[in-house]
């Protein structure tokens, strides 16, 4: 595992993460900005896996994701006379402002979910390392912002004067249902990627797929919203590095991918970054 390029943060979303024995110091390694994890409710407690077969007791959302976080950020704000005061740096040593993107994807009810992933949330938000929103002061960044994604209840996040966890929103839809979301909500938005354009056809998108995902694009960028695209095809690897280049060339905010190395340069010489 290429430690050394932690250091070097890229806009990668770590997709499947679940598949990974290490799944946040993994995307680490490949200096991914951003990853994900699929939680279940069982007994109180969040268990982490992409379906109810692939959970076992020792995959929860605490020790996969909470507890290598913040110790990462321990190790990055050390307490050293070197420090002439406190800070709050992130993950990566060479960008100590750079945010990491959690995403908490709910998969078991999400109103009885959510409040559980917000009480798991507490050593870092003891530590005053989450982003947090205020209806007065808008959005202060932190070393981590926290997304919910899935079953996540959007009632339990955008009504709140102050908190400190975000909204996944539907990119097809900022323009009209969902239209009054704002980056104050959901910083960054994502979608299914087939049902949006359909089959890429050879290594480039047509006329038509190009104009629609540089519309979605704007109709984001309009909101301050970043978009994320997910499921996008992994083979052929000609057509899945021809999506990911042109996704990169228009805009998108997060590139989604399961093959870190690949993605990240390291198995093809930095092609996208």
């Amino acid at each position: 595992m290429p430690l050394s390029n932690s250091n070097l943060q890229k806009a990668i979303h770590s997709h499947n993460d679940y598949w990974r024995d290490l799944p946040f110091y993994t995307a680490l390694s490949y200096g991914c900005v951003s990853v994900e994890a699929d939680v279940w409710l069982y007994n109180e407690t969040l268990y982490v896996g992409h379906e109810q077969s692939a959970l076992t007791p020792a995959r929860t959302f605490n020790s996969l994701y909470i507890e290598p976080i913040l110790d990462t950020l321990h190790r990055e704000n050390p307490t050293s006379h070197f420090v002439s005061s406190p800070a709050k740096n992130g993950v990566f040593d060479t960008a100590s402002s750079q945010t990491l993107y959690l995403w908490v994807d709910v998969k078991t009810n999400g109103e009885q979910t959510w409040p559980s992933v917000v009480q798991a949330l507490q050593p870092l938000r003891d530590g005053g390392y989450l982003t947090t929103y205020n209806s007065t002061s808008g959005v202060t960044p932190g070393a981590v912002t926290v997304i919910g994604t899935g079953n996540t209840p959007l009632d339990q996040v955008q009504p709140l004067s102050s908190r400190d966890y975000f909204y996944d929103a539907p990119i097809p839809y900022l323009g009209s249902t969902f239209s009054n979301i704002t980056a104050d909500v959901s910083p960054i938005a994502s979608t299914d990627f087939a049902p949006q354009f359909g089959t890429i056809n050879g290594t480039s998108f047509n006329s038509t797929q190009l104009a629609t995902l540089r519309s979605q694009i704007a109709t984001a960028a309009a909101k301050g919203i970043k978009v994320r695209y997910w499921d996008t095809p992994a083979w052929p690897i000609s057509t899945r590095n021809a999506i990911w280049e042109t996704l990169v060339r228009e805009g998108v905010g997060l590139l989604n991918a399961d093959d870190l190395a690949a993605a990240s340069g390291v198995a093809d010489q930095g092609r996208y970054w």
